[in-house]
């Protein structure tokens, strides 16, 4: 009998059956082709395609300037590289607020164009409107309360949210609200451990947290940060996994040297 494993595709039905099994779910960021298949390949759950690209892929300060076609770009990427992972592609700022119709055409576009599984959306209430429409297409939906990055100017910090009572209240109440509109998962970024807690008990959907303590369904990261590629974000939720950063600094400086010393290429290197 052959020892070769058909690889089943993670769904947005396996993540609700992990959640009621108690069994963690993991999740990262990707933005490209050999990235995502290594992510893909050590075994990670969900992929998210974030529009967190804007910072780490194009050296904005702020996630507000990546397009609806860039985001597109970044995800068709990923989805070429992923035999097993979900999928979920950031609608970018601007593609969804204000207007359900808009809206509905920006997730279509996504999920035509670049072949990802689901989207994901900042807010609560006040987007209710567009995430209704998207799901009367079929598309399945992840939300995302706390600390909602499209948001920076308005909440003018990246600090802790939810900390005040009403906000506390305010976040239960659209997390109550995404799941009953539908959406299949959330994510829950820079709240009290208390508060994500609370949240994920009530909540028979995923609740995928950042910065959001150890008692959600499971955890996102961005890429970057936990495989220390980048440097200067440095938040007490980040634990990095590995020195990628420096390593791929020393490894470019050897190359220079051998360039430089004539060391590289040898008779054997060439042709």
């Amino acid at each position: 009998m052959s020892q070769h494993k058909e690889v089943k595709l993670v769904t947005t039905h396996q993540l609700l059956a992990m959640k009621q099994r108690g069994e963690k779910i993991s999740m990262l960021t990707a933005y490209d082709f050999s990235m995502a298949q290594i992510l893909d390949g050590a075994g990670v759950d969900v992929l998210l395609v974030g529009d967190s690209a804007s910072n780490v892929m194009a050296g904005h300060e702020t996630t507000l300037p990546i397009t609806l076609d860039q985001m597109i770009y970044h995800a068709q990427s990923v989805v070429r590289a992923v035999k097993r992972a979900f999928v979920v592609v950031d609608m970018p700022f601007g593609s969804y607020q204000g207007n359900s119709s808009e809206a509905l055409r920006s997730a279509i576009r996504i999920m035509k164009e670049s072949g990802g599984h689901g989207i994901k959306l900042e807010g609560g209430a006040e987007i209710k409107d567009s995430i209704t429409r998207i799901l009367t297409a079929g598309i399945p939906v992840m939300g995302h309360l706390g600390l909602t990055p499209q948001s920076i100017y308005k909440f003018g910090t990246y600090t802790v949210r939810a900390k005040e009572e009403a906000e506390a209240q305010k976040l239960l109440e659209d997390a109550l609200l995404l799941q009953e509109i539908g959406c299949f998962a959330l994510v829950l970024e820079k709240i009290p451990s208390s508060l994500a807690k609370q949240v994920a008990e009530k909540l028979t959907i995923p609740v995928i947290g950042i910065g959001a303590g150890p008692d959600v369904d499971g955890q996102v990261l961005v890429v970057h940060d936990m495989l220390g590629i980048t440097k200067e974000f440095k938040p007490r939720f980040l634990r990095r996994y590995a020195e990628l950063g420096d390593l791929m600094h020393d490894a470019v400086q050897r190359y220079i040297q051998d360039v430089k010393a004539r060391d590289f290429p040898t008779s054997e290197e060439a042709y």
